[in-house]
């Protein structure tokens, strides 16, 4: 909440029963101060998130040495591809940490309509359909990440896209979203607007696909934020055609 982020208690809960020892925290006197987190895909990928530090804890370093402590679980695992998506205030800190800029990520938003509306119901299981287009489109298997953001999403599908939308904690987010063209995607997140009773709306794009970020402004979404997606060690790269929506700064 210090921060002005959106993510909710629940999804620090699911990053711990992702990997609740990729979880890592400072605490003083018995207060966290300051957070890691290190979610890893398979042996081919890790992502860190969850970066933050108290405002009248900053400078100490605490955020670094938690960082050097996530790095040394990817190393000791043997992962060589290690992403994130950095603050200008974090990119730095980063930077001195051997990562370098891949392409920026950006925050789309969009107030919602006040009409009461019908909720979808969470807790359907992605289909295998789902996972295998993820899987190409991502460039690495996130099965498990996203049976877990399914059991509180709201989940719509095709043989050609899905779309996941979940409540957070000051706009519902939209995402991960993957299409195989424009068409698709717009089909589903169309419906979404138009049955979603959320008062209003997230959406995180790479800047790679173009044909987001037009829908984007199609549907009335305007940008709010630029963070910049980040990589450490050997290029690992899916298809970010197919990408319009992240999961998430945190997850990828």
């Amino acid at each position: 909440m210090q921060a002005g982020w959106n993510q909710t208690p629940e999804d620090w809960r699911m990053l711990m029963r992702l990997d609740a020892e990729g979880c890592f925290g400072v605490e003083v006197e018995g207060r966290l101060v300051a957070t890691t987190t290190l979610l890893c895909y398979g042996r081919l990928l890790a992502w860190v998130g969850m970066v933050l530090t108290r405002v009248e804890w900053r400078g100490r370093g605490f955020a670094r040495n938690l960082l050097a402590t996530a790095l040394a679980r990817a190393d000791q695992f043997g992962i060589p591809t290690v992403k994130l998506d950095a603050t200008a205030q974090g990119q730095p800190v980063y930077e001195k940490l051997g990562f370098r800029g891949e392409q920026p990520v950006e925050r789309w938003f969009l107030e919602g309509s006040s009409q009461t509306k019908e909720q979808s119901a969470p807790g359907k299981t992605p289909s295998r359909a789902c996972l295998d287009l993820d899987s190409e489109a991502f460039g690495t298997d996130r099965s498990h990440l996203l049976h877990e953001l399914a059991k509180r999403s709201a989940i719509s599908s095709t043989t050609e896209a899905y779309l996941f939308s979940r409540p957070g904690r000051v706009s519902d987010y939209v995402g991960p979203c993957i299409a195989k063209n424009r068409e698709n995607a717009q089909k589903l997140i169309q419906a979404l607007m138009r049955d979603s009773s959320a008062s209003s709306w997230f959406w995180d794009i790479v800047s790679r696909n173009r044909d987001a970020t037009s829908l984007a402004q199609d549907l009335g979404f305007k940008p709010q934020r630029r963070l910049l997606r980040m990589v450490r060690g050997k290029e690992l790269n899916g298809n970010d055609n197919h990408i319009y929506a992240i999961a998430g700064f945190e997850l990828g």
